[in-house]
């Protein structure tokens, strides 16, 4: 199954993945839930929004979901249906979840609050995966190649 980045679960063009079998992949930013079900929110860095995974834990092994924490890099293969909940359109019900790298929260200082850029300037290698960094980046990607395309023509 081919990976679908999460910039385009909301844009227009969604409507004909509704039901369907989606495989997308990214960086946990948060994971909430109670003993029935267990919410996270997925970003990929292709967009400052996030998509949310809704986990069955009936379906899933409770060691798996453990080592799940903020920081941690998934693959989750699911069907994306419309959202239930306030906040977004779509979100995925998972099927399916690989674990590819965790994250010790000793080590991985970002959580959900926001940090100060003195906090950022400690741990530069974790600055990308910030939202100011982000966009940071994806505005001067897009003005870098809006330029190139320029000079291209």
């Amino acid at each position: 199954m081919k990976r679908i980045e999460i910039v385009h679960l909301f844009d227009g063009s969604v409507e004909q993945l509704i039901d369907s079998t989606v495989n997308v992949k990214g960086w946990v930013r948060t994971k909430r839930g109670n003993k029935n079900v267990a919410f996270i929110a997925l970003n990929d860095g292709s967009t400052i929004n996030n998509i949310q995974i809704v986990v069955d834990l009936a379906k899933f092994d409770e060691e798996l979901l453990r080592r799940i924490t903020t920081g941690a890099c998934i693959s989750v293969d699911g069907k994306l249906v419309k959202s239930q909940g306030a906040g977004q359109a779509v979100e995925v019900q998972a099927e399916n979840i690989v674990l590819y790298g965790e994250a010790d929260p000793e080590s991985y200082p970002l959580q959900k609050k926001g940090h100060s850029m003195e906090f950022l300037r400690e741990i530069g290698h974790l600055r990308p995966r910030t939202n100011t960094f982000g966009a940071v980046c994806r505005i001067r990607h897009n003005m870098a190649y809006a330029i190139h395309t320029f000079f291209h023509e």
